[in-house]
């Protein structure tokens, strides 16, 4: 039972992958979402998922699920959903009941008294309300032993093919020493950046619209990522092109890689877009490139939202391309309807941002436990 972790707000399971890929052990995760519940469920057979909000989880509930008393829990994590923070919400702010939603995991901490705590977030949470949430985060922390320290981590930087920005929240009651992960991808690093083409290239090729079911691979791996991603699978499931309409279809063609809604004939574009500035809306109706990175994958695809068009073939990513966008592993299946199942992808934590943080928080409870011996 050492190094035991309970996810709130887990979602389909991101964070709690990379914690097993870590060497942790899952041992209960709670969410509100039911699709993202069972999803969690299939991928982490070892653990127990709760239903229902946060608000009506007691911490009896969870030592008993996890069968253990309080004080034993080695991390407790979560992200508290992160649309009251985000810049992309206009009305965001205090008042927004869930920018309250960190106080119930507060709450649990209190309750369960873990040896570690680990909280993830959008950078946006800094200038909410002058930086009120991260103040009132630390200050409630401390005053129930923690110290805790947080750290704007760029998922590229730990070998997920997509720019990514996340506050993580890092502290103990123990007495050890707080840090975050060393990045270990990019220019003077140990590795690259992983590109888009190390992340998708060998998925097969579909239409707009086309829907194979289970397909087989249509070529090996040739990259150490797609290894990884594939592991021993011979198959990929939640690989089913996004059905575009016609006049979407007809702009497609005239964008290159690395282009957007610029390089769209002004009679095509959208009635909105025909009066935008050529400095707005960079993202927009983006096309990929093979040797970039991805922009921030979001809860739904929409190539009218960002750079989701795939580098080569006239359509919008897959939910599998999306999932190796997040660094998830094949046989993270994802279930409930394809925008459920989007939302889940984008909503979660990169397992392999994850596993960063998994690693390094074993070297710094190593170093705890060689200090006490």
């Amino acid at each position: 039972m050492r190094h035991t972790v309970i996810d709130l707000f887990c979602g389909a399971g991101g964070l709690s992958a990379g914690l097993e890929m870590a060497g942790f052990n899952v041992l209960a995760g709670n969410d509100y979402f039911e699709a993202a519940g069972r999803t969690f469920e299939q991928t982490h057979p070892q653990a127990r998922f709760i239903p229902g909000p946060v608000e009506d989880l007691s911490v009896k509930r969870l030592m008993d699920v996890a069968g253990l008393r309080r004080g034993e829990l080695s991390v407790l994590v979560g992200g508290p959903p992160c649309q009251a923070y985000s810049v992309y919400n206009h009305q965001r702010g205090m008042h927004d009941e869930r920018a309250s939603l960190f106080r119930e995991y507060l709450r649990i901490v209190d309750g369960l008294r873990p040896e570690w705590i680990v909280m993830e977030n959008v950078t946006g949470i800094y200038s909410i309300a002058g930086g009120e949430a991260v103040a009132a985060i630390k200050s409630e922390l401390a005053a129930l032993g923690y110290a805790v320290e947080e750290a704007v981590l760029r998922a590229e930087d730990y070998g997920v093919p997509q720019e990514r920005r996340r506050v993580i929240f890092i502290g103990n009651r123990v007495g050890a020493q707080i840090s975050h992960p060393v990045p270990t991808h990019g220019p003077g690093r140990s590795s690259p950046f992983t590109t888009i083409r190390d992340a998708i290239g060998d998925l097969p090729p579909l239409a707009n619209g086309e829907n194979p079911g289970r397909v087989a691979y249509h070529a090996g791996p040739a990259t150490a990522f797609q290894r990884t991603m594939r592991g021993n699978a011979k198959t990929v499931a939640n690989h089913v092109a996004p059905t575009l309409g016609k006049v979407n279809m007809e702009r497609l063609p005239f964008i290159p890689p690395g282009g957007s809604w610029r390089d769209i004939p002004h009679e095509l574009l959208p009635q909105g877009m025909k009066r935008a500035k050529r400095s707005d809306h960079t993202k927009r109706y983006g096309r990929m490139r093979w040797d970039g990175l991805s922009c921030t994958v979001l809860t739904k695809c929409d190539i009218h939202w960002g750079a989701y068009i795939h580098p080569e073939q006239d359509r919008a990513i897959s939910v599998r391309e999306a999932a190796r966008l997040q660094a998830f592993p094949d046989w993270f299946e994802f279930t409930g309807s394809r925008t459920e199942q989007y939302i889940q992808v984008g909503n979660a934590v990169p397992p392999l941002l994850g596993k960063a943080i998994g690693d390094h928080l074993m070297l710094l409870m190593g170093a705890k436990g060689e200090a006490a011996a």
